[in-house]
C-alpha cells in the first residue's frame, strides 16, 4: 500500500510520527529517572496519535481499517479523560502509584474494547450483519459517544479541581510558587477541552450538514497541533522531587519522618502559640533561611523538629498569612537593607533579589509590590 502525502493526510502523519517519538522519550526518560508521570504521558500520547490515524490513513487512500479491521478497536478515547487525570495527579505527587483499584477508570473501555473484538473475531460477514441489525439499529454508537462525552466532562472537571486544589496549596509548602505552579498543565486541560468541543462541533456539522470525509478533518486537524504542544511543553515540563501533594488529604499534609505526634495549631493555648512563634522567629533570624530560593514548609518543619500541617496552621495563626508570603516579607525586608548598603552598590536590583532569595525577576517584583505597595525601582523614590 502507498501512502499518498497530500495537504490532508501529510500533517495529521506529522502529528502522528511525533506522538510515537515523543512517547518513547517519555518513556525512556520515566524509565532512567523512576518518574511515573513521564510513562503516563507517553501513553497518553500515544493514545492521542490513534484519535487521527483513521483520518491519515483515509486521506492516504489506505483502506486498511475499512476492509481487514473493520470493527476492531480502533482508538482510546475513552481512556485519554482518566489517563489526563492520573497524569496530573503523578504531577502534582512524587509518590503517587497506581492501584488494582484504579482499573475501575479504565472498565469503559474494556467493555468497548472485548465487544467490539468479541464481534470482530467472527469476521467480515458477520460484522457487516451485526454492524447493519444491531450495533446501529440498536444506538450503540450513540451509547459510545454519550459515554465518551460524559466521562471528558466528569474527568477533565476532576482535573480542575485537582489542579486548583493544588494551587490553593502550594503557597501554604513553597516559599516560590512560580517554579511548581505547572501553569502549562492547565494550558494543556483548556486545549484538550477545546479540542472536544471542537471534535463534538464537527460531529453536529457533520449530522446536519452531511458532510464528506474532505470537509470534516478540521478536528483531527486541530488534534495533531494538540500532539506537538504536548510533546514540546510536556517534554520541557520538571516535576520536582520533593512535591507531594495528596487531594484525599483535607490539608494536603506533608509527612515528615520521625515527627512527633502533636495537638493542631488550632487547639493550641495561647502560650504556645507564642513559642511557636518564638521559635520560628529565632530559627529564621539566626539561620537566614528566607535566602534560600527553594525553601519550603517541610525544611523549615524538619529544623523545628515538627510536622508540616501544624507548623502551615501555627504560621497562619501567629503571624496571619501562609508559608509563601511570609518568607517572601522577610526577603523584602532584606532587599530593602540591602538598597540602603553602600556595599551593595555593586549590585542591580535584580542582583539584590536574587541575592535575598528570589529566584525570578516575576516572583521579586509582585512579592516586593505586595508587601510595600510600590514596585523595587519605585522604592527610593517614596523613602
Amino acid at each position: 500500500m502507498e501512502f499518498d502525502f497530500n495537504l490532508y493526510s501529510t500533517p495529521l502523519l506529522f502529528g502522528f510520527v511525533q506522538a510515537w517519538i515523543y512517547a518513547l522519550l517519555f518513556w525512556v526518560r520515566g524509565w532512567r529517572n523512576e518518574r511515573l508521570s513521564d510513562w503516563l504521558l507517553g501513553f497518553l500520547l500515544a493514545a492521542m496519535s490513534f484519535e487521527i490515524w483513521e483520518y491519515m490513513l483515509g486521506f492516504a487512500g489506505i483502506d486498511l481499517l475499512w476492509n481487514e479491521l473493520e470493527f476492531f478497536p480502533r482508538n482510546f478515547s475513552l481512556l485519554l479523560p482518566p489517563m489526563a487525570w492520573f497524569y496530573l495527579r503523578s504531577q502534582f505527587n512524587a509518590d503517587f502509584r497506581l492501584q488494582r483499584r484504579d482499573l475501575v477508570h479504565a472498565l469503559p473501555y474494556l467493555l468497548y474494547f472485548v465487544y467490539h473484538v468479541a464481534v470482530f473475531s467472527m469476521g467480515r460477514d458477520f460484522v457487516e450483519n451485526w454492524k447493519q441489525n444491531v450495533h446501529f439499529r440498536y444506538g450503540f454508537e450513540n451509547v459510545q459517544a454519550l459515554l465518551t462525552l460524559g466521562m471528558q466532562i466528569f474527568y477533565f472537571y476532576r482535573s480542575f479541581r485537582l489542579y486548583q486544589d493544588y494551587r490553593n496549596w502550594s503557597p501554604s509548602e513553597f516559599s516560590d510558587v512560580e517554579a511548581v505552579s505547572f501553569k502549562w498543565f492547565r494550558n494543556f486541560l483548556v486545549a484538550f477541552i477545546a479540542s472536544s468541543i471542537i471534535g463534538w462541533s464537527m460531529t453536529l456539522l457533520d449530522l446536519w450538514l452531511n458532510l464528506d470525509f474532505w470537509h470534516d478533518w478540521w478536528d483531527e486537524l486541530f488534534n495533531a497541533g494538540l500532539i506537538y504542544y504536548l510533546c514540546i511543553a510536556g517534554y520541557a515540563q520538571t516535576q520536582p522531587r520533593r512535591l507531594h501533594f495528596e487531594p484525599t488529604s483535607p490539608t494536603a499534609e506533608v509527612v515528615v519522618e520521625e515527627a512527633p505526634i502533636l495537638p493542631k495549631a488550632e487547639k493550641l493555648a495561647d502560650e504556645e502559640l507564642q513559642s511557636w512563634k518564638a521559635q520560628i522567629e529565632r530559627l529564621m533570624a539566626d539561620e537566614r533561611l528566607y535566602l534560600e530560593p527553594e525553601l519550603t514548609l517541610s525544611d523549615l518543619a524538619r529544623r523545628l523538629q515538627t510536622n508540616a500541617s501544624l507548623l502551615s496552621a501555627a504560621v497562619n495563626r501567629a503571624f496571619g498569612k501562609n508559608f509563601n508570603d511570609f518568607v517572601n516579607e522577610y526577603r523584602v525586608e532584606e532587599v530593602k537593607r540591602l538598597l540602603e548598603d553602600p556595599k551593595a552598590k555593586h549590585l542591580s536590583l535584580l542582583g539584590i533579589g536574587l541575592e535575598c532569595g528570589f529566584n525570578s525577576k516575576s516572583t521579586f517584583n509582585r512579592a516586593f509590590r505586595k508587601v510595600t505597595g510600590v514596585a523595587p525601582s519605585e522604592w527610593g523614590k517614596h523613602n
